[in-house]
């Protein structure tokens, strides 16, 4: 009977420190994803502001004269 307890002991620590180190995971895994939505978000505006300076940057590419396109 003892052995069965201590191996339901044993049994349980493990899952705890297996529950443990997966949310030490999930929460580095969190933060990475954070991260990166902010890195995403600054990238789309870079890329917004270059679209709207483009836009901005003189007439449209027209064919030149003699292109009969």
């Amino acid at each position: 009977m003892d052995d069965r307890i201590e191996r339901l002991e044993s049994l349980v620590a493990l899952q705890d420190r297996t529950m443990e180190k997966l949310s030490d995971q999930i929460f580095d895994q969190q933060k990475q994803i954070e991260d990166l939505m902010r890195l995403v978000e600054r990238l789309a505006k870079k890329i917004r502001a270059l679209d709207e300076e483009i836009d901005g940057s003189g007439p449209p590419d027209v064919p030149p004269p003699h292109y009969n396109g």
